[in-house]
């Protein structure tokens, strides 16, 4: 079984930076891809930004130039830099991992989340 933690969210003020970090442990093949996610106070979970393996990350619009997503294969965690914060970026951020565990099963899970609130 396949466990995803994020970590880092806290309370800061517009312009100032957040890491956040996400962890996949548990039985692990190998992962196809990580993806942050984020959802705002009565809105609709949305992409941030995802990397698939072997590839670049991709980032949604509103993070182009702000943001910046990064792994590291070998310890299966991703971050999220976020540089330059804005109110509208508060909501709670999630990771998503997928690609293949024990007996290669196919795995897609998300994590609980970590709340980030931009705030002055």
């Amino acid at each position: 079984q396949v466990q995803v933690v994020e970590s880092g969210g806290g309370l800061v003020q517009p312009g100032e930076s957040l890491r956040l970090s996400c962890v996949a442990s548990g039985t692990i093949t190998g992962i196809y891809s990580m993806g942050w996610h984020r959802q705002a106070p009565g809105k609709t979970r949305e992409l941030v930004a995802l990397v698939r393996h072997g590839e670049d990350p991709k980032y949604v619009d509103f993070a182009k130039g702000r943001f910046t997503m990064s792994r590291d294969s070998a310890k299966n965690t991703a971050y999220l830099q976020m540089d330059s914060l804005k109110p509208e970026d508060t909501g709670v951020y999630y990771c998503n991992v997928d690609g293949i565990g024990s007996d290669y099963q196919l795995f897609d899970v998300w994590g609980q989340g970590t709340q980030v609130i931009v705030s002055s």
